[in-house]
């Protein structure tokens, strides 16, 4: 079976709409108001696991789930013991902060180790891929991202594959345009 064949999708979050910026409506002091009436803890043990078998992911914030924020998301990973997860680039860096075990992360063709207490930093427009080192331990990590910003501004499908010439044609080597 595909998995858009499956009646409860592992990885719902790619396979259905998502709210990435929503509207901010009303009167000021009603949406400040609303804004400071939001809960300002969010307990991950609470929310399910989805994906699997080699990594599961949970989504702790997110415009979509909470009104607190929505410049940023936030959710938790695990890779199954001498798993990876999928390869993937984005627009939007990300940073995530190694909760437990030991890996490694592939980003354009490089290898950069990790373990458990360090941050790695996936850059733009990266493609990149998260590796678990130990056979026998799970590796944990929390990952934040700007994604719904990006998203917001069309920031999608870019990726510099040619600079602009670093010489001007001829006939127009003192060009500067009009104030």
């Amino acid at each position: 079976m595909r998995p858009e064949e499956e009646e409860e999708p592992k990885w719902e979050r790619w396979q259905k709409d998502r709210t990435f910026v929503r509207a901010v409506v009303g009167k000021y002091d009603e949406v400040y108001k609303n804004l400071y009436n939001q809960p300002r803890v969010y307990k991950s043990t609470d929310m399910p696991w989805k994906g699997g078998p080699t990594r599961f992911g949970k989504n702790v914030i997110n415009p979509q789930k909470n009104m607190i924020i929505q410049a940023f998301e936030t959710h938790v990973d695990v890779l199954a013991p001498g798993n990876h997860g999928q390869k993937h680039g984005h627009m939007n860096s990300a940073v995530f902060y190694i909760l437990e075990g030991d890996g490694y992360d592939v980003h354009d063709g490089v290898k950069y180790p990790w373990k458990a207490g360090d941050i790695c930093i996936v850059e733009n427009m990266c493609v990149h891929q998260h590796f678990n080192a130990d056979p026998r331990k799970p590796a944990r990590y929390v990952i934040f991202k700007a994604k719904p910003t990006f998203i917001f501004f069309h920031l999608f499908f870019q990726r510099m594959v040619e600079y602009p010439p670093k010489e001007a044609k001829l006939g127009f080597e003192n060009f500067h345009p009009e104030p």
